[in-house]
């Protein structure tokens, strides 16, 4: 490479990482926008959760046919990634593949592990877009994946092969580049090339100067590809790559089921509990508090985690297809919940951009603009949703909160709850009777 192309890729790399590094940056203050929460507890249990469903896929391969295909997108693309740094290395010094020399035998079992993991990556990828194109699997084709969401999982699947071609093709051409008699240029023997040896011949007969302008071509082509799709993942479902991580590590773990209590609710309990309390006495009040919310409407109102969890989504569609709910014909859809959470998060998040960092009202809200309450009580709160994701996100923590805001807030709930309220308000118990005629059912024959 010349003095210029080192200049030129210090330039592309420079733009990649710094709008890269952007997004990022929008993403952490998007998921503060959360109500506060401590999830630094128990922290043997969260890294051990992090290795085994992070790392591990402990939870998608559930399902073995799509949770091996993913076990190969994931490890290839990830490994194969590795070479990266040797790429930078290369591209901003004119070296060519540096670390062979030092690494001797250990680089040509790299290399040669990287070529096996590409043709696997390329295979599962094709078997997942015929999965979605051709046998057309009911969870990926639910109407919550109209529109771009759709069109997002088919970007990632042709973007994924055509890096991991571009790979075995800069191989090849610099396999054959490196066999020409007496060298050619900086090619020098390095690396071996289990898939590219066969794709090498395409080569033969072509000048060596022609396949050192498509070594070059193909090489800035895979660093740029690289670089692309980083950056599209702020846009895509494909930020699960990054963030699954901390998700899994900031999981819940408490048992499934065990729903949080308000504590302005537990205090006031307690305080109703306490045969020591002034019951005519006022509670302190601090004037510049902010009056509490009970539940949530918006995005603000949800807990930092449960941002996270819409950030990290993967739209798979194993929380919807579980759901009895939905297999009922009910509205309601948990990656629907996640999607819509996400979608009006980052509307907050451009909202704080347009305006100097400060969110201007927009008179919208996730609940009815995003979220209508039909999908909220068709929630069974059975937790198939939180027990299928495959990296720990809660949809069910979303809808329970949403709900509380619509009883706690706006006394909206279905007429048979409030009727059940009513009667343990009035008798003590869900069913309308007396506690007098409670027991009334043991005289009937």
């Amino acid at each position: 490479m010349s003095y210029l192309d080192n200049i030129l890729f210090a330039i592309l790399l420079i733009v990649g990482f710094g709008f890269f590094a952007a997004s990022v940056k929008k993403i952490i203050r998007n998921i503060n926008l959360g109500v506060d929460v401590d999830r630094k507890d128990n922290p043997k249990a969260r890294w051990k959760n992090m290795a085994l469903i992070a790392l591990g896929q402990s939870k998608m391969v559930r399902r073995p046919v799509a949770g091996i295909l993913h076990i190969f997108v994931y490890v290839g693309f990830i490994i194969i990634n590795i070479e990266l740094l040797e790429i930078i290395i290369d591209g901003l010094f004119g070296t060519h593949r540096i670390f062979a020399p030092y690494l001797g035998v250990v680089y040509d079992v790299l290399i040669a592990s990287f070529e096996i993991l590409a043709i696997l990556v390329i295979f599962s990828v094709t078997v997942f877009w015929i999965r979605r194109n051709v046998i057309r699997l009911k969870r990926f084709i639910n109407s919550d994946l109209n529109g771009f969401p759709k069109s997002d999982a088919n970007y990632i699947l042709y973007f994924e092969t055509v890096l991991m071609i571009l790979f075995l093709l800069m191989n090849a051409a610099d396999l054959h580049l490196q066999n020409v008699p007496g060298g050619y240029s900086h090619f020098h023997k390095a690396g071996s090339y289990p898939i590219s040896q066969f794709i090498a011949p395409i080569f033969n007969g072509t000048s060596n100067e022609l396949v050192g302008l498509l070594f070059e071509v193909f090489w800035w082509l895979h660093i740029a590809g690289i670089l692309v799709f980083m950056n599209y993942l702020y846009f895509s479902k494909h930020l699960h790559i990054l963030l699954a991580f901390p998700n899994t590590y900031f999981a819940n773990l408490k048992p499934e089921g065990q729903f949080d209590n308000l504590a302005s609710v537990t205090k006031e309990v307690k305080l109703m509990m306490d045969p020591n309390a002034d019951p005519f006495a006022a509670a302190p009040v601090d004037e510049n508090a902010t009056p509490s919310k009970f539940g949530a409407s918006d995005v603000q109102d949800l807990n930092w985690v449960q941002l996270l969890n819409a950030y990290t989504c993967t739209e798979c569609g194993r929380c919807t297809s579980s759901c009895p709910a939905n297999q009922t014909g009910k509205k309601l859809s948990p990656r629907k919940i996640m999607m819509d959470t996400r979608d009006r998060l980052t509307e907050v998040g451009k909202n704080i951009d347009a305006n100097k960092g400060v969110f201007v009202p927009d008179n919208k809200s996730l609940l009815n603009d995003y979220i209508t309450p039909e999908e909220l009580w068709a929630c069974t709160s059975c937790n198939a949703c939180v027990e299928e994701c495959p990296v720990n996100i809660s949809p069910l923590s979303i809808i329970m909160d949403m709900r509380r805001y619509l009883v706690m807030e706006q006394s909206a709930a279905p007429m048979s709850l409030n009727a059940m309220m009513t009667n343990i308000e009035n008798n003590g118990a869900p069913w309308q009777y007396s506690q007098q005629d409670r027991l009334n059912w043991k005289n009937e024959n």
